[in-house]
């Protein structure tokens, strides 16, 4: 697979910025699960609105991904990152001046629109500059912006809250993205090079050449899957709707079915399709894809167990159970650095050591609820078991990434991203649904104790799952090229 080849002091450049954007947009994310409460009492906003607050970012964020790759790999990546980070930017403000409820939530749904158009353009954009133990480098300084911005979040959202006070706090959690917006956007401008707005090479079909505006983009394609991806995500982010939502889960299936058959038709007939279905026949891809989606089914749903636990099982305050995560989210940064600069020479040796490691905190924090329960050890030692989350987290995401999309074309890098993401998106939604639902189940029956473990218990399951698959694509790998790393 080609890369495009610049200056090497241009390519870092180019990371900068990207880091910078992620680091914003991930912060914006961790800081209004902090702000809720004081959203609620500020606006006078009832459950469902402040539901919403979530939800329809993270709908609008999911549809947008695919689309939004896709359009990046035919128009220019540089083009349709700037534009996403000027729509999240300018969100954010219209968010942080909100007036009322709704206000609020328009503004979070068009900043789920940002988010969408900007992350696949990233990940796009590291494919496109970098290469071999250089791409994984840039990956693993990726993922250590992911582990930094979780970490900063809840705190900076919680020292800002407190500085600005009940009308104030929340409003800054949102406008604190705006410099961060405004410096990224001039930065792009000055930093990316000229090369970057050029349309990727088109298939050397005659009639594919020909193609041109909006019939490039398969417009269809992307409402078939957008259609899909939001009667897939709709019944999990709005838990307190009608019975009849769940039907949205078997017409979501019948719309990926079609778009798979539309994106097939839309290829014989000579047209470059939303995403080259034969991406999936490389394993690498397929298998790297499997395991995202089941590492953020299982693994995302940690977090809202620790918090319930903490707060409602034990007592403490949102500050204190914010804590629980720091030495986690700092670990999960240091190690996506240290394993950037070695996953082109270890492969998916690498992501297996990280579920194992994931495997590791659940059991040993499982045993601290129990030992904490029965008396025998303070409920502060599982900052210490979550630490091998964090562990896991740096050795998973970030190298898991590099790895799925080494051997995708150039021409399809954006949107093969977007595919994974979406499959992040699916499996967080689907995976706080489900375990939560069995949290509470077990609760009406027993105690914290048993129904936070039954809560690890079954994350653990689904990392097992994930484990398997992982181990199989490397000997796969292992038997078909022994030279090449898994």
């Amino acid at each position: 697979m080609e890369t495009e080849t610049v200056p090497e002091a241009v390519r870092w450049r180019i990371l900068a910025v990207l880091l910078l954007t992620i680091f914003m947009s991930l912060v914006g994310v961790s800081i209004v699960n902090v702000a809720l409460p004081s959203i609620q009492r500020a606006l006078d906003a009832s459950l469902s609105d402040i539901q919403w607050v979530l939800s329809g970012y993270a709908l609008t964020f999911g549809v947008f991904l695919v689309a939004a790759g896709r359009a990046g790999d035919i128009m220019g990546r540089s083009g349709i990152f700037l534009l996403g980070v000027g729509i999240f930017t300018l969100s954010s403000l219209l968010a942080g001046l909100a007036p009322d409820a709704n206000w609020l939530n328009a503004a979070r749904f068009v900043q789920g629109i940002g988010s969408g158009l900007l992350n696949p353009q990233g990940i796009g954009m590291i494919q496109q500059y970098f290469r071999g133990e250089e791409r994984g480098r840039a990956f693993g300084y990726f993922g250590t912006t992911v582990g930094l911005s979780v970490a900063i979040g809840p705190v900076l959202g919680g020292v800002l809250i407190k500085l600005g006070g009940l009308q104030l706090g929340w409003r800054l959690t949102f406008l604190v993205n705006v410099p961060f917006g405004v410096l990224a956007l001039v930065l792009g401008v000055l930093w990316f090079p000229k090369p970057l707005t050029r349309k990727i090479p088109r298939p050397s079909n005659a009639h594919a050449r020909r193609q041109q505006g909006l019939r490039s983009l398969d417009p269809i394609g992307a409402v078939i899957l957008g259609l899909a991806v939001l009667a897939t995500l709709f019944p999990f982010v709005e838990s307190r709707t009608s019975p009849l939502t769940w039907l949205l889960l078997p017409l979501g299936l019948v719309l990926y079915y079609l778009w798979v058959k539309w994106e097939q038709r839309y290829a014989r007939t000579g047209n470059s399709p939303m995403v080259d279905l034969n991406i999936f026949r490389t394993a690498s891809f397929t298998n790297g894809t499997i395991i995202m989606t089941l590492y953020f089914l299982g693994m995302t749903s940690i977090w809202v167990l620790v918090a319930l636990y903490i707060q409602d099982g034990n007592g403490m305050s949102a500050l204190q159970s914010g804590m629980f995560g720091v030495p986690a989210s700092l670990l999960a940064a240091y190690m996506s650095h240290w394993a950037g600069k070695r996953v082109m020479r270890y492969g998916r040796i690498v992501v297996i050591i990280g579920l194992l490691m994931a495997i590791v905190g659940l059991v040993l924090s499982s045993a601290v609820v129990i030992l904490h329960e029965i008396g025998n050890l303070n409920v502060w030692w599982l900052m210490f078991t979550l630490s091998f989350i964090g562990v896991a987290q740096g050795l998973i995401i970030s190298p898991n990434q590099a790895l799925t999309l080494a051997d995708v074309p150039l021409e399809y890098a954006g949107s093969s991203g977007a595919i994974m993401q979406t499959g992040q998106r699916i499996g967080t939604s689907v995976g706080i649904a489900v375990i939560t639902a069995a949290v509470f189940a077990s609760l009406g029956l027993s105690s914290w104790t048993t129904a936070t473990t039954v809560g690890f218990g079954t994350i653990s399951l689904v990392v097992l799952v994930a484990l398997w698959v992982a181990v199989r694509d490397w000997r796969d790998r292992a038997r078909s090229d022994p030279t090449e790393p898994g």
